[in-house]
Protein backbone atom coordinates (compact mmCIF):
# COMPACT_ATOMS: atom_id res chain seq x y z
CA UNK A 1 0.00 0.00 0.00
CA UNK A 2 1.25 3.45 -0.92
CA UNK A 3 0.37 6.91 0.38
CA UNK A 4 -0.91 9.33 -2.26
CA UNK A 5 -1.62 13.06 -2.07
CA UNK A 6 -3.91 14.80 -4.56
CA UNK A 7 -2.97 18.49 -4.68
CA UNK A 8 -5.70 20.15 -6.74
CA UNK A 9 -8.19 22.95 -6.06
CA UNK A 10 -10.86 21.26 -8.20
CA UNK A 11 -12.94 19.20 -5.73
CA UNK A 12 -14.32 16.94 -8.47
CA UNK A 13 -10.84 15.98 -9.68
CA UNK A 14 -9.63 15.48 -6.11
CA UNK A 15 -12.59 13.24 -5.30
CA UNK A 16 -12.18 11.13 -8.44
CA UNK A 17 -8.42 10.51 -8.03
CA UNK A 18 -8.70 10.01 -4.27
CA UNK A 19 -11.44 7.41 -4.83
CA UNK A 20 -9.36 5.66 -7.51
CA UNK A 21 -6.39 5.49 -5.15
CA UNK A 22 -8.46 4.14 -2.26
CA UNK A 23 -10.17 1.56 -4.49
CA UNK A 24 -6.69 0.34 -5.46
CA UNK A 25 -5.89 -0.18 -1.76
CA UNK A 26 -3.81 2.96 -1.18
CA UNK A 27 -4.07 5.64 1.50
CA UNK A 28 -5.15 8.92 -0.11
CA UNK A 29 -5.18 12.55 1.06
CA UNK A 30 -6.29 15.75 -0.63
CA UNK A 31 -5.16 19.38 -0.47
CA UNK A 32 -6.32 22.43 -2.41
CA UNK A 33 -3.33 24.80 -2.02
CA UNK A 34 0.45 24.49 -2.15
CA UNK A 35 0.75 25.54 1.50
CA UNK A 36 -1.77 22.91 2.58
CA UNK A 37 -0.04 20.31 0.43
CA UNK A 38 3.41 21.06 1.86
CA UNK A 39 1.98 20.88 5.36
CA UNK A 40 0.50 17.45 4.59
CA UNK A 41 3.80 16.24 3.14
CA UNK A 42 5.59 17.44 6.28
CA UNK A 43 3.26 15.40 8.50
CA UNK A 44 2.59 12.32 6.37
CA UNK A 45 5.32 10.36 4.53
CA UNK A 46 4.05 10.28 0.94
CA UNK A 47 4.97 8.15 -2.07
CA UNK A 48 3.13 9.88 -4.93
CA UNK A 49 1.63 13.34 -5.52
CA UNK A 50 -0.91 14.26 -8.19
CA UNK A 51 -0.13 17.95 -8.69
CA UNK A 52 -2.22 20.56 -10.48
CA UNK A 53 -0.32 23.18 -12.51
CA UNK A 54 -2.42 26.17 -11.48
CA UNK A 55 -3.23 26.52 -7.79
CA UNK A 56 -4.66 29.45 -5.77
CA UNK A 57 -1.33 30.27 -4.11
CA UNK A 58 1.08 29.59 -6.95
CA UNK A 59 2.31 27.36 -9.76
CA UNK A 60 2.54 23.63 -9.22
CA UNK A 61 5.60 23.51 -11.49
CA UNK A 62 7.38 26.02 -9.23
CA UNK A 63 6.52 23.90 -6.19
CA UNK A 64 7.90 20.71 -7.75
CA UNK A 65 11.36 21.02 -6.28
CA UNK A 66 9.95 21.62 -2.77
CA UNK A 67 7.71 18.58 -3.05
CA UNK A 68 10.55 16.38 -4.32
CA UNK A 69 12.73 17.74 -1.51
CA UNK A 70 10.83 15.99 1.29
CA UNK A 71 12.63 13.02 2.92
CA UNK A 72 10.55 10.39 1.08
CA UNK A 73 11.25 12.14 -2.26
CA UNK A 74 7.69 11.54 -3.51
CA UNK A 75 7.18 11.02 -7.23
CA UNK A 76 4.96 13.61 -8.91
CA UNK A 77 2.38 13.26 -11.67
CA UNK A 78 1.36 16.62 -13.09
CA UNK A 79 -2.35 16.99 -13.92
CA UNK A 80 -3.57 19.95 -15.94
CA UNK A 81 -6.71 21.14 -17.62
CA UNK A 82 -4.80 22.60 -20.56
CA UNK A 83 -2.21 20.63 -22.50
CA UNK A 84 0.99 22.64 -22.90
CA UNK A 85 4.04 21.05 -24.63
CA UNK A 86 6.42 23.56 -23.07
CA UNK A 87 4.90 22.97 -19.64
CA UNK A 88 5.15 19.22 -20.09
CA UNK A 89 8.84 19.46 -20.99
CA UNK A 90 9.52 21.79 -18.06
CA UNK A 91 7.71 19.48 -15.66
CA UNK A 92 9.74 16.42 -16.68
CA UNK A 93 12.98 18.41 -16.51
CA UNK A 94 12.08 19.45 -12.96
CA UNK A 95 11.58 15.88 -11.80
CA UNK A 96 7.94 15.03 -12.58
CA UNK A 97 7.24 11.36 -13.31
CA UNK A 98 4.42 12.02 -15.80
CA UNK A 99 2.29 14.82 -17.25
CA UNK A 100 -1.37 14.04 -17.95
CA UNK A 101 -4.42 16.10 -18.87
CA UNK A 102 -7.59 16.19 -16.78
CA UNK A 103 -9.52 15.01 -19.83
CA UNK A 104 -7.65 11.68 -19.59
CA UNK A 105 -9.76 8.57 -18.99
CA UNK A 106 -9.84 6.90 -15.58
CA UNK A 107 -7.93 4.03 -17.14
CA UNK A 108 -5.12 6.38 -18.22
CA UNK A 109 -4.92 7.94 -14.75
CA UNK A 110 -4.82 4.51 -13.10
CA UNK A 111 -2.17 3.33 -15.56
CA UNK A 112 0.08 6.32 -14.78
CA UNK A 113 -0.42 5.91 -11.02
CA UNK A 114 0.24 2.16 -11.09
CA UNK A 115 3.33 2.52 -13.30
CA UNK A 116 4.84 5.25 -11.09
CA UNK A 117 4.34 3.21 -7.91
CA UNK A 118 5.71 0.00 -9.48
CA UNK A 119 8.82 1.80 -10.69
CA UNK A 120 9.23 3.43 -7.28
CA UNK A 121 9.09 0.05 -5.56
CA UNK A 122 11.78 -1.38 -7.85
CA UNK A 123 13.93 1.75 -7.49
CA UNK A 124 14.08 1.30 -3.71
CA UNK A 125 16.35 -1.75 -4.01
CA UNK A 126 19.38 -0.14 -5.68
CA UNK A 127 18.96 2.86 -3.37
CA UNK A 128 19.87 0.56 -0.49
CA UNK A 129 23.22 -0.31 -2.08
CA UNK A 130 26.00 1.40 -0.19
CA UNK A 131 28.79 2.89 -2.26
CA UNK A 132 32.35 3.68 -1.39
CA UNK A 133 32.75 7.46 -1.37
CA UNK A 134 35.90 8.48 0.41
CA UNK A 135 36.06 11.90 -1.27
CA UNK A 136 32.36 12.64 -1.79
CA UNK A 137 31.41 14.24 1.52
CA UNK A 138 27.90 15.11 2.66
CA UNK A 139 24.42 13.70 3.20
CA UNK A 140 22.26 16.69 2.30
CA UNK A 141 18.97 16.28 0.48
CA UNK A 142 20.44 18.01 -2.58
CA UNK A 143 23.19 15.37 -2.77
CA UNK A 144 20.90 12.33 -2.58
CA UNK A 145 20.00 12.26 -6.32
CA UNK A 146 23.72 12.44 -7.12
CA UNK A 147 24.46 9.46 -4.87
CA UNK A 148 21.59 7.48 -6.41
CA UNK A 149 22.87 8.24 -9.93
CA UNK A 150 26.41 7.25 -8.96
CA UNK A 151 25.09 3.88 -7.80
CA UNK A 152 23.31 3.36 -11.12
CA UNK A 153 26.27 4.55 -13.23
CA UNK A 154 28.75 2.39 -11.32
CA UNK A 155 26.75 -0.73 -12.15
CA UNK A 156 27.02 -0.15 -15.92
CA UNK A 157 29.62 0.79 -18.49
CA UNK A 158 27.88 3.56 -20.44
CA UNK A 159 29.29 7.04 -20.93
CA UNK A 160 28.74 9.51 -18.11
CA UNK A 161 28.37 13.28 -18.44
CA UNK A 162 28.77 15.26 -15.22
CA UNK A 163 27.61 18.88 -15.26
CA UNK A 164 27.78 21.65 -12.70
CA UNK A 165 29.44 24.92 -11.83
CA UNK A 166 33.20 25.25 -11.58
CA UNK A 167 34.56 23.90 -8.31
CA UNK A 168 31.60 21.69 -7.36
CA UNK A 169 33.63 18.47 -7.43
CA UNK A 170 32.79 16.92 -10.80
CA UNK A 171 36.05 14.96 -10.93
CA UNK A 172 35.27 13.56 -7.47
CA UNK A 173 31.99 12.21 -8.88
CA UNK A 174 33.83 10.56 -11.78
CA UNK A 175 36.40 8.99 -9.46
CA UNK A 176 33.66 7.73 -7.14
CA UNK A 177 31.88 6.03 -10.05
CA UNK A 178 35.17 4.49 -11.20
CA UNK A 179 36.03 3.21 -7.71
CA UNK A 180 32.63 1.54 -7.38
CA UNK A 181 32.62 0.02 -10.87
CA UNK A 182 34.03 -3.29 -12.16
CA UNK A 183 36.87 -1.19 -13.64
CA UNK A 184 38.09 -0.04 -10.22
CA UNK A 185 41.33 -2.02 -10.59
CA UNK A 186 42.10 -0.23 -13.87
CA UNK A 187 43.59 3.22 -14.37
CA UNK A 188 41.68 6.47 -13.95
CA UNK A 189 43.20 8.74 -16.59
CA UNK A 190 42.42 12.48 -16.63
CA UNK A 191 42.67 14.92 -19.53
CA UNK A 192 42.01 18.63 -18.97
CA UNK A 193 40.63 19.68 -22.35
CA UNK A 194 40.79 23.36 -21.41
CA UNK A 195 44.60 23.26 -21.40
CA UNK A 196 44.92 21.15 -24.55
CA UNK A 197 46.23 22.96 -27.66
CA UNK A 198 44.51 21.79 -30.85
CA UNK A 199 47.88 21.01 -32.47
CA UNK A 200 48.80 18.58 -29.68
CA UNK A 201 45.38 17.06 -29.02
CA UNK A 202 45.72 13.91 -31.16
CA UNK A 203 49.19 13.17 -29.83
CA UNK A 204 48.00 13.60 -26.25
CA UNK A 205 45.00 11.35 -26.77
CA UNK A 206 46.41 8.67 -29.06
CA UNK A 207 50.17 8.91 -28.50
CA UNK A 208 52.89 8.95 -31.20
CA UNK A 209 55.70 6.86 -32.53
CA UNK A 210 59.37 7.79 -32.51
CA UNK A 211 60.30 10.13 -35.36
CA UNK A 212 56.71 10.98 -36.32
CA UNK A 213 57.48 14.70 -35.97
CA UNK A 214 60.28 16.99 -34.89
CA UNK A 215 61.04 16.38 -31.23
CA UNK A 216 59.43 12.92 -31.13
CA UNK A 217 62.55 11.23 -29.82
CA UNK A 218 60.68 8.33 -28.23
CA UNK A 219 57.45 6.43 -28.74
CA UNK A 220 54.79 7.68 -26.34
CA UNK A 221 51.57 5.99 -25.24
CA UNK A 222 48.56 8.33 -25.36
CA UNK A 223 45.87 8.70 -22.73
CA UNK A 224 43.45 6.44 -24.62
CA UNK A 225 46.01 3.65 -24.48
CA UNK A 226 46.78 4.32 -20.82
CA UNK A 227 43.07 4.02 -19.99
CA UNK A 228 42.80 0.48 -21.40
CA UNK A 229 40.77 -1.56 -18.90
CA UNK A 230 39.96 1.57 -16.88
CA UNK A 231 38.34 4.99 -17.24
CA UNK A 232 39.21 8.02 -19.36
CA UNK A 233 37.92 11.25 -17.83
CA UNK A 234 37.72 14.33 -20.06
CA UNK A 235 37.46 17.39 -17.85
CA UNK A 236 35.90 20.48 -19.49
CA UNK A 237 34.99 18.36 -22.50
CA UNK A 238 33.32 21.38 -24.12
CA UNK A 239 36.81 22.70 -24.83
CA UNK A 240 37.83 19.63 -26.86
CA UNK A 241 38.90 20.98 -30.29
CA UNK A 242 36.18 20.47 -32.89
CA UNK A 243 38.66 18.99 -35.37
CA UNK A 244 39.53 16.23 -32.89
CA UNK A 245 35.94 15.39 -31.98
CA UNK A 246 35.24 13.41 -35.18
CA UNK A 247 38.36 11.29 -34.73
CA UNK A 248 37.64 10.73 -31.07
CA UNK A 249 34.02 9.72 -31.83
CA UNK A 250 35.25 6.92 -34.08
CA UNK A 251 37.69 5.75 -31.40
CA UNK A 252 34.86 5.80 -28.87
CA UNK A 253 32.68 3.68 -31.13
CA UNK A 254 35.31 1.19 -32.31
CA UNK A 255 37.55 1.19 -29.23
CA UNK A 256 40.50 1.23 -31.63
CA UNK A 257 42.99 4.07 -32.23
CA UNK A 258 46.05 4.86 -34.31
CA UNK A 259 48.98 6.77 -32.73
CA UNK A 260 50.33 9.76 -34.65
CA UNK A 261 52.82 8.53 -37.27
CA UNK A 262 51.81 4.88 -36.91
CA UNK A 263 50.40 2.57 -39.60
CA UNK A 264 48.89 0.21 -37.03
CA UNK A 265 45.72 0.44 -34.96
CA UNK A 266 45.57 -0.64 -31.34
CA UNK A 267 42.72 -1.71 -29.10
CA UNK A 268 41.74 0.09 -25.91
CA UNK A 269 38.83 -1.04 -23.78
CA UNK A 270 38.16 2.17 -21.87
CA UNK A 271 35.08 3.75 -20.34
CA UNK A 272 34.49 7.43 -21.05
CA UNK A 273 33.38 9.97 -18.48
CA UNK A 274 33.28 13.69 -19.13
CA UNK A 275 32.53 16.88 -17.22
CA UNK A 276 31.66 20.42 -18.20
CA UNK A 277 30.34 23.67 -16.76
CA UNK A 278 28.93 24.65 -20.14
CA UNK A 279 25.71 23.69 -21.92
CA UNK A 280 26.78 21.17 -24.54
CA UNK A 281 23.25 21.18 -25.92
CA UNK A 282 23.54 24.90 -26.70
CA UNK A 283 27.02 24.34 -28.15
CA UNK A 284 25.61 21.67 -30.47
CA UNK A 285 22.99 24.13 -31.74
CA UNK A 286 25.74 26.68 -32.37
CA UNK A 287 27.89 24.16 -34.22
CA UNK A 288 30.62 24.24 -31.54
CA UNK A 289 30.20 20.63 -30.43
CA UNK A 290 29.28 17.50 -32.36
CA UNK A 291 25.78 16.32 -31.46
CA UNK A 292 26.63 12.66 -32.16
CA UNK A 293 29.51 12.83 -29.68
CA UNK A 294 27.29 14.64 -27.18
CA UNK A 295 24.68 11.87 -27.21
CA UNK A 296 27.35 9.19 -26.84
CA UNK A 297 28.78 10.95 -23.80
CA UNK A 298 25.52 11.64 -21.97
CA UNK A 299 24.16 8.10 -21.76
CA UNK A 300 24.13 8.74 -18.02
CA UNK A 301 23.81 12.39 -16.94
CA UNK A 302 24.60 13.64 -13.42
CA UNK A 303 24.26 17.24 -12.29
CA UNK A 304 26.33 18.28 -9.27
CA UNK A 305 24.52 20.95 -7.21
CA UNK A 306 26.43 24.09 -6.19
CA UNK A 307 27.59 24.33 -2.58
CA UNK A 308 25.09 27.10 -1.79
CA UNK A 309 22.30 24.54 -2.31
CA UNK A 310 23.84 22.06 0.14
CA UNK A 311 25.10 24.32 2.93
CA UNK A 312 24.27 21.69 5.55
CA UNK A 313 27.19 19.69 4.11
CA UNK A 314 29.67 22.51 4.76
CA UNK A 315 30.74 21.44 8.28
CA UNK A 316 31.50 17.86 7.15
CA UNK A 317 33.36 19.04 4.02
CA UNK A 318 35.24 21.59 6.11
CA UNK A 319 36.39 19.01 8.68
CA UNK A 320 37.39 16.52 5.97
CA UNK A 321 39.68 18.99 4.22
CA UNK A 322 40.89 20.49 7.50
CA UNK A 323 42.29 17.11 8.56
CA UNK A 324 43.89 16.61 5.15
CA UNK A 325 45.50 20.06 5.14
CA UNK A 326 46.74 19.79 8.71
CA UNK A 327 48.40 16.50 7.83
CA UNK A 328 50.00 18.18 4.81
CA UNK A 329 51.39 21.04 6.94
CA UNK A 330 52.16 18.79 9.93
CA UNK A 331 49.85 20.68 12.26
CA UNK A 332 47.50 19.53 15.00
CA UNK A 333 43.88 19.57 13.87
CA UNK A 334 42.11 22.49 15.61
CA UNK A 335 38.52 22.50 16.77
CA UNK A 336 35.95 24.60 14.92
CA UNK A 337 33.87 26.96 17.02
CA UNK A 338 30.11 27.20 16.42
CA UNK A 339 30.54 30.83 15.36
CA UNK A 340 33.16 29.76 12.83
CA UNK A 341 30.83 27.18 11.27
CA UNK A 342 27.95 29.65 11.35
CA UNK A 343 29.94 32.08 9.18
CA UNK A 344 30.80 29.32 6.71
CA UNK A 345 27.14 28.32 6.44
CA UNK A 346 26.01 31.88 5.85
CA UNK A 347 28.31 32.45 2.90
CA UNK A 348 27.19 31.69 -0.67
CA UNK A 349 30.49 30.09 -1.86
CA UNK A 350 30.44 31.27 -5.50
CA UNK A 351 33.63 29.27 -6.03
CA UNK A 352 31.98 26.20 -4.47
CA UNK A 353 34.04 23.46 -2.79
CA UNK A 354 37.25 24.66 -4.43
CA UNK A 355 36.81 28.05 -2.76
CA UNK A 356 36.02 26.40 0.59
CA UNK A 357 39.20 24.31 0.44
CA UNK A 358 41.32 27.34 -0.44
CA UNK A 359 39.68 29.28 2.39
CA UNK A 360 40.47 26.53 4.88
CA UNK A 361 44.10 26.49 3.73
CA UNK A 362 44.39 30.26 4.25
CA UNK A 363 42.63 29.96 7.61
CA UNK A 364 44.91 27.35 9.15
CA UNK A 365 47.88 29.48 8.09
CA UNK A 366 46.36 32.49 9.87
CA UNK A 367 45.38 30.39 12.86
CA UNK A 368 48.93 29.19 13.48
CA UNK A 369 48.93 26.78 16.41
CA UNK A 370 45.61 27.96 17.87
CA UNK A 371 43.65 24.97 19.26
CA UNK A 372 40.29 26.48 18.20
CA UNK A 373 39.38 28.38 15.04
CA UNK A 374 37.08 31.40 15.40
CA UNK A 375 35.50 33.69 12.78
CA UNK A 376 38.40 36.11 13.26
CA UNK A 377 40.69 33.57 11.61
CA UNK A 378 38.65 33.65 8.39
CA UNK A 379 39.38 36.06 5.52
CA UNK A 380 37.67 39.42 6.08
CA UNK A 381 35.81 39.35 2.75
CA UNK A 382 34.08 36.06 3.62
CA UNK A 383 33.15 37.24 7.12
CA UNK A 384 31.74 40.49 5.71
CA UNK A 385 29.60 38.78 3.06
CA UNK A 386 28.36 36.18 5.53
CA UNK A 387 27.38 38.94 7.95
CA UNK A 388 25.51 40.78 5.19
CA UNK A 389 23.53 37.65 4.43
CA UNK A 390 22.78 37.01 8.10
CA UNK A 391 21.58 40.55 8.73
CA UNK A 392 19.53 40.45 5.54
CA UNK A 393 17.61 37.45 6.81
CA UNK A 394 17.00 38.99 10.23
CA UNK A 395 17.95 35.70 11.81
CA UNK A 396 20.24 37.10 14.51
CA UNK A 397 18.91 37.63 18.04
CA UNK A 398 17.17 40.94 18.62
CA UNK A 399 19.00 43.81 20.33
CA UNK A 400 18.03 45.50 23.56
CA UNK A 401 15.52 47.84 21.84
CA UNK A 402 13.47 44.99 20.36
CA UNK A 403 10.36 43.57 22.01
CA UNK A 404 8.69 40.18 21.83
CA UNK A 405 5.12 39.76 20.63
CA UNK A 406 2.55 39.68 23.44
CA UNK A 407 2.02 35.94 23.07
CA UNK A 408 5.72 35.10 22.92
CA UNK A 409 6.88 32.47 25.43
CA UNK A 410 8.40 33.85 28.61
CA UNK A 411 10.61 32.54 31.37
CA UNK A 412 9.06 31.13 34.55
CA UNK A 413 8.19 33.83 37.10
CA UNK A 414 11.02 32.86 39.44
CA UNK A 415 13.56 33.20 36.66
CA UNK A 416 12.09 36.50 35.42
CA UNK A 417 12.49 38.03 38.87
CA UNK A 418 16.28 37.77 38.90
CA UNK A 419 17.08 37.36 35.21
CA UNK A 420 19.54 38.57 33.96
CA UNK A 421 20.96 39.93 37.23
CA UNK A 422 21.35 36.45 38.69
CA UNK A 423 24.04 35.83 36.09
CA UNK A 424 26.11 38.63 37.64
CA UNK A 425 26.35 37.00 41.06
CA UNK A 426 29.91 36.12 41.89
CA UNK A 427 32.91 37.12 39.73
CA UNK A 428 32.10 39.34 36.75
CA UNK A 429 31.97 37.12 33.65
CA UNK A 430 33.36 38.14 30.27
CA UNK A 431 30.73 39.91 28.20
CA UNK A 432 30.62 37.24 25.49
CA UNK A 433 29.95 34.54 28.12
CA UNK A 434 27.28 36.71 29.77
CA UNK A 435 25.63 37.41 26.41
CA UNK A 436 25.73 33.73 25.44
CA UNK A 437 24.05 32.64 28.65
CA UNK A 438 21.37 35.34 28.32
CA UNK A 439 20.57 34.20 24.80
CA UNK A 440 20.43 30.58 25.91
CA UNK A 441 17.87 31.51 28.60
CA UNK A 442 15.51 33.18 26.12
CA UNK A 443 16.09 30.97 23.08
CA UNK A 444 15.20 27.59 24.53
CA UNK A 445 11.62 28.37 25.65
CA UNK A 446 11.01 30.09 22.32
CA UNK A 447 12.25 27.05 20.40
CA UNK A 448 10.14 24.71 22.54
CA UNK A 449 7.01 26.76 21.83
CA UNK A 450 7.98 27.06 18.14
CA UNK A 451 8.35 23.30 17.66
CA UNK A 452 5.09 22.73 19.50
CA UNK A 453 3.25 25.24 17.27
CA UNK A 454 4.79 23.70 14.14
CA UNK A 455 4.06 20.14 15.32
CA UNK A 456 7.75 19.32 14.87
CA UNK A 457 7.74 20.31 11.18
CA UNK A 458 10.93 22.20 10.35
CA UNK A 459 9.54 23.90 7.25
CA UNK A 460 6.56 25.20 9.20
CA UNK A 461 8.82 26.29 12.06
CA UNK A 462 10.92 28.33 9.61
CA UNK A 463 7.77 29.94 8.21
CA UNK A 464 6.39 30.86 11.65
CA UNK A 465 9.64 32.19 13.05
CA UNK A 466 11.26 33.76 9.99
CA UNK A 467 14.44 31.82 10.82
CA UNK A 468 16.31 30.14 7.99
CA UNK A 469 16.53 26.34 7.99
CA UNK A 470 20.32 26.41 8.47
CA UNK A 471 20.10 28.79 11.41
CA UNK A 472 17.26 26.83 13.03
CA UNK A 473 19.15 23.54 12.85
CA UNK A 474 22.18 25.22 14.42
CA UNK A 475 20.06 26.63 17.28
CA UNK A 476 18.41 23.27 17.93
CA UNK A 477 21.81 21.63 18.03
CA UNK A 478 23.10 24.25 20.47
CA UNK A 479 20.24 23.44 22.85
CA UNK A 480 20.39 19.65 22.36
CA UNK A 481 16.82 19.69 21.06
CA UNK A 482 15.58 17.11 18.59
CA UNK A 483 13.12 17.71 15.81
Amino acid sequence: MATILVLDDDPDISTIITQLAEDAGHEAHAASTIAEGLDTLGRIPTDLVFLDVSLPDGSGIDALSKIRGFPTRPDVIIITGLGDPDGAELAIQNGAWDYIEKTSTLKQIMFSMDRALRFREKARKPAMVSIKRDRLIGDSQALQPVIENISVAAAGDAGVLITGETGTGKEVIARTIHENSPRSEGSFVVLDCASLPASLAEGELFGHVKGSFTGANTTRTGLVGQADGGTLFLDEVGELPLAVQATFLRVLQEKRFRPVGSTKEFDSDFRLMAATNRSLEDMCEQGLFRSDLYYRIKACAIEMPPLRKRLEDVPAICRFHLERLCEKYEKDVPELSEDFLSVLMNYDWPGNIRELVQTMERTIMRGGDEPVLYPEHLPVDIRAKAMRRTVGKHDEPLDETATFAPDAPTLPAADRTNFPNDLLNGPLPEFKDYRKECLARIERPYLERLLDEADGNIKEACRLSGISRTRLYAMLKDHDMSR
